[in-house]
């Protein structure tokens, strides 16, 4: 048995002896960086997966996305904020204002294991895949899995339009995030919203309100990387997220129409 995820699971296929075309891996892998050539694992929880409707999945998300900023930009508190603070706050709540509009959206999407490199491959590109991400950035069963698991959480909570808003409200003015310099301002935008959220729900059921909370804060365990990954890298390429998240914002009001988003059928 392997003695943890982090030991390398030593007791799996992914550790077989490797089995390479002698002649031709020892004139090729000469320039290989080290540690290139391992097999990668073969682990159900760890495989690397992606999506199995990309086209379909990564046009519902880019359109979600573009409603997640559009509601940025319609509040008008979030843009009495200092510029810099506007951006600490698209910096860290965009993850999980997207994936509260996945759920209210209905998106579900499915994923398959993600083909592997073949050796040649990764020989012949070895230091020449500068704007590739590393294999280890990729989504892994595991992940997605969580992922699916924080989404379900939530449609099983079956939110009404106003709770969504308010609870938006609520995500977006976190006053938890370091440099803010309206920190204090923020903090009661998200008290407001919150108890905005509280008075929706008849008074017998206040439980229904900290279970809300609870599970949103499960949305904020969700990495960037993993969403970006997932959703946006299939039409993005290597380009950053964050300066496009900011173009979004700032400086492109018919972002709808920007080239990476997919073209509706």
């Amino acid at each position: 048995m392997s003695a943890g995820v982090d030991a390398g699971c030593e007791g799996c296929r992914c550790h077989g002896k490797d089995r390479h075309p002698a002649i031709l891996y020892t004139l090729l892998s000469q320039n290989l960086r080290p540690g290139a050539a391992r097999q990668r694992c073969l682990c159900p929880q760890r495989r690397t997966v992606c999506l199995r409707t990309p086209h379909l999945t990564c046009r519902a998300a880019s359109h979600v996305l573009v409603k997640t900023i559009n509601f940025m930009k319609n509040v008008a508190a979030f843009h009495l904020l200092p510029r810099e603070d506007q951006l600490l706050l698209l910096d860290s709540c965009w993850v999980p204002l997207f994936l509260l509009g996945l759920v209210q959206e209905m998106v579900t999407f499915e994923v398959t294991e993600a083909p592997a490199p073949s050796m040649l491959k990764k020989i012949l590109l070895s230091g020449q895949s500068k704007g590739q991400e590393p294999e280890g950035t990729q989504p892994t069963l595991a992940a997605v899995q969580r992922l699916q698991w924080c989404l379900n959480s939530f449609w099983r909570l079956d939110l009404s339009p106003s709770e969504f808003t308010y609870l938006r409200g609520a995500i977006l003015f976190n006053p938890d995030i370091p440099g803010l310099r309206a920190a204090l301002y923020i903090e009661s935008l998200q008290w407001e919203a919150q108890r905005a959220l509280r008075e929706l729900l008849h008074p017998e059921d206040q439980a229904r309100f900290s279970h809300i909370l609870r599970v949103t804060s499960s949305l904020r365990s969700i990495p960037a990387a993993l969403v970006t990954a997932l959703f946006f890298r299939p039409v993005i390429g290597g380009a950053a997220m964050g300066e496009l998240l900011a173009e979004m914002l700032f400086e492109a009001p018919g972002w709808p129409q920007a080239p990476w988003l997919p073209l509706p059928c």
